[in-house]
């Protein structure tokens, strides 16, 4: 297939890409160079490449900034995604949007399922969210909506790196133990979203297999690099940081035929060896 890739140059969009390749679809990249606020430039872009499908990536992904910016992260997760599935509808391309475990409020006891009720409790959320609903409205008959989480990579600034980091310095760091997730290796979602890019349009859950918190995660981040930093577990409330973030977020996986990741800690060990 014709694939374009949006946020090309980022963490996700330099894994997707060259799986896509090696998969055998034709796949251009678009970033920067293409405003995706801007209708018109979206629309030059895709109707130039005619593609077949688009995987939608960009997005604005700080967390802590989107809350003390909400407008600017609004145009870019829910006036650019709309740009995005508009021009994707047009030329009857199928979508592939990109969003968040943080459309969840996170006081869930159990696993989220695709069609929970959401509850964004902060502006990354919420424009995730609104992005979400910008896309089903443009494009309905083609948009898939593809829920990750807690994702690190080789290609981004990353919780992994840090802490593999911050284990060669320290002899302890303090890390939130209260927050509950799946971390995700972008290797691994990466062909999730090539296997969810061909499945009917809906919402589909895709994260890293298992639980774990940040503490926790971390952890697991110095045994497998042999380091011997301890972690001095802390609330949410002594980080201190300015998006609140929702405490329980794991995603489940319950669509038929949708992906099914490995477990965080197999992908952990994985990545650490490829990036040592």
């Amino acid at each position: 297939m014709r694939v374009l890739v949006t946020g090309a140059n980022g963490m996700l969009g330099q894994d997707l890409i060259p799986y896509l390749r090696a998969h055998g679809h034709e796949v251009t990249g678009i970033d920067m160079e293409v405003d995706i606020r801007d209708a018109t430039q979206v629309d030059d872009a895709v109707g130039r490449l005619a593609p077949e499908a688009i995987i939608h990536c960009a997005a604005w992904t700080d967390v802590d900034g989107a809350e003390t910016q909400e407008s600017a992260a609004y145009e870019v997760n829910v006036t650019g995604a709309g740009n995005v599935a508009r021009a994707a509808a047009a030329c009857g391309a199928a979508l592939v949007y990109v969003s968040t475990d943080y459309v969840f409020d996170g006081t869930s006891a159990r696993d989220y399922t695709e069609n929970d009720t959401t509850a964004p409790i902060g502006a990354y959320g919420r424009t995730k969210l609104a992005g979400e609903n910008a896309v089903r409205a443009a494009h309905p008959t083609g948009a898939r909506i593809a829920r990750t989480a807690w994702l690190y990579g080789a290609h981004g600034r990353n919780f992994v790196d840090t802490m593999r980091a911050l284990g060669a310095e320290r002899d302890v760091v303090q890390v939130v133990d209260d927050q509950l997730g799946s971390p995700t290796w972008t290797r691994d979602l990466a062909p999730a979203l090539a296997q969810i890019m061909m499945l009917p349009p809906g919402i589909y859950h895709t994260s890293g297999g298992g639980q774990v918190t940040w503490a926790g995660f971390a952890r697991a981040i110095f045994a497998a690099t042999n380091s011997a930093c301890a972690v001095d577990p802390i609330t949410t409330e002594q980080l201190g940081r300015p998006a609140p973030r929702p405490r329980r977020s794991v995603l489940a996986v319950t669509k038929e035929g949708a992906p099914q990741l490995r477990d965080w800690n197999e992908a952990l060990t994985h990545y650490l060896k490829e990036t040592a």
